[in-house]
């Protein structure tokens, strides 16, 4: 029998001993991103077979496997005929989900049609070329350039790094902003992993930026290197009354951050019409596929 336990700050170092030589393609491979969302998705693992295990549940209360991490391939089928049993006896809808198209071939030679595999598009990273967030231009991303020009030409601001004299500033705004569209469901869930984020700045992996307009704390935004080629936005808020100020923290923090990294994975969309708007409005590279196994 498998046996569980909660993810902690403390599982970081094994959990980088998994995550960091595998050049994973999506976002939810991140020790960071596992640990903010661990309480709102109940992620709990364990080690079979020198393999790490990842089971969550997602928003609608689902539980699931993540992809087996650091699998030897001769032990895969033991890995996978356990979960399947585990499965089986405690009821779960999905065998997997967060799975990256490797893996999903690597389940399709051993098992072929016997298991049923579904595109999940609401959970498709969105990735994007960093150069082109930084420069926004051609025709297509004009509109943004236009955003941006207006917000530098209209507004006093100053851009800081997140440190330990505005985290309280960053956690005010988040929880104001939270108030101001209705602070429940998924927006709740990301406000907690937002004071995650910020709490425990100084042993997570990531860097942040903080904009001030007219000496109002007014955007923030927080991303992680993955490897050479990849680095992740985690979180990315803004006061929404102040125009162009989305497109002008989008642009800095990349610009600032992450210019040397030649992709930019901003994260899934999760189905939200508005959202899936502005992602798509940004001209994405491409749409890193995951899917779900049943």
């Amino acid at each position: 029998m498998l046996d569980f336990k909660p993810l902690t700050l403390d599982d970081k170092k094994l959990f980088d001993t998994y995550l960091k030589p595998y050049k994973f393609l999506t976002s939810e491979y991140s020790f960071t991103n596992l640990f903010i969302w661990r309480k709102a998705l109940d992620i709990q693992y364990t080690v079979y077979k020198d393999a790490l295990i990842i089971k969550k549940k997602d928003f609608s209360d689902n539980y699931h496997f993540m992809q087996p991490i650091g699998y030897n391939r001769e032990f895969l089928t033991q890995i996978l005929d356990i979960l399947i049993n585990y499965r089986k006896e405690f009821g779960l809808k999905y065998l997997f989900k967060d799975c990256e198209t490797p893996f999903i071939e690597e389940l399709k030679s051993i098992y072929g049609e016997n298991l049923s595999y579904e595109e999940d598009r609401d959970n498709f990273d969105y990735i994007y070329e960093s150069s082109k967030l930084i420069s926004l231009s051609g025709k297509k991303l004009h509109s943004k350039k236009n955003h941006y020009n207006h917000f530098v030409k209209n507004n006093i601001y100053n851009v800081v790094p997140i440190n330990e004299e505005n985290i309280n500033e960053c956690m005010k705004a988040a929880c104001e902003w939270c108030n101001r569209i209705g602070c429940k469901g998924y927006v709740k869930h990301e406000l907690k992993s937002i004071q995650e984020l910020l709490i425990n700045r100084e042993k997570l992996d990531f860097v942040g930026i903080a904009i001030y307009v007219n000496n109002i704390l007014s955007a923030f935004t927080i991303g992680e290197k993955m490897n050479a080629n990849m680095a992740i936005i985690h979180i990315e808020k803004a006061d929404t009354n102040i125009n162009g100020l989305y497109t002008f923290i989008n642009k800095t923090f990349v610009e600032t951050c992450f210019k040397d990294v030649p992709y930019i994975n901003r994260e899934q969309d999760l189905g939200i019409e508005g959202l899936r708007k502005a992602k798509l409005s940004y001209q994405p590279f491409k749409l890193e596929h995951k899917y779900a196994v049943l």
